[in-house]
């Protein structure tokens, strides 16, 4: 896959993007854990999802948020962080003017960034947040939430205790117009050590289950 570099925010970012053989596939961009805490675009979480979303032919980026690898600029707590995930969906966007749709992947710090893309970017129709931490970031910028998407977590996560996951949950739960499909793995903790291949399963199995037109409300496009 080739490596790139392009312009963000604060400078210089790097990535990793395979294109789809189909000029109009959707794209997918997979975000990355705190970068403070070793979160890269190489976790491994983030580069399976990279490879779910290529097998099944989207136009796939994944790349360093500032500061990280060769990605230059510094830790922005977020702020700067969402900026270069909007610096990388326009890139990407320039590259395939013919994509029309797109969803976001994030992993922890990553799953909050994505879903605040998702709020900016009404293009993104479909999200997949893996262990989001609404006890230490706040979702309150859901309201409401524009798509349907997964969230997915482990019941023994001591970084983002369940019951918090569950009161994001059930609050995007009382929302019109969307389908918040929630999976919770028995055991997994906030790294899914010895659970990861049980992660990916779900999460390509409702990606899959997305793309066959289930489990999302039919709804009028938002305008760009």
């Amino acid at each position: 896959m080739p490596e790139v570099i392009f312009t963000g925010p604060a400078g210089r970012l790097e990535g990793r993007y395979q294109p789809s053989s189909e000029k109009n596939a959707p794209i997918a961009i997979v975000l990355h854990p705190h970068p403070q805490f070793g979160g890269t675009m190489n976790n491994k979480i983030v580069y399976d999802l990279f490879y779910m979303f290529q097998k099944r032919d989207f136009t796939t980026l994944r790349f360093n948020f500032r500061g990280i690898g060769r990605s230059q600029g510094a830790f922005d707590h977020g702020t700067g962080e969402l900026s270069d995930a909007a610096a990388a969906l326009d890139w990407v966007q320039s590259l395939h003017p013919d994509s029309k749709t797109c969803w976001v992947a994030g992993y922890s710090f990553g799953s909050w960034i994505g879903m605040q893309l998702l709020m900016r970017r009404p293009e993104i129709e479909g999200f997949i947040s893996i262990a989001p931490q609404p006890n230490i970031y706040d979702f309150s910028f859901l309201a409401p939430c524009p798509s349907s998407g997964l969230i997915i977590h482990g019941d023994a996560d001591k970084v983002a205790p369940p019951k918090d996951v569950q009161g994001l949950v059930d609050k995007l739960h009382t929302q019109k117009g969307i389908t918040i499909t929630q999976k919770t793995l028995p055991g997994a903790n906030h790294f899914f050590a010895n659970d990861s291949a049980l992660l990916l399963e779900e999460c390509a199995d409702y990606l899959d289950r997305r793309l066959a037109g289930e489990l999302a409300d039919p709804r009028p496009k938002r305008l760009r």
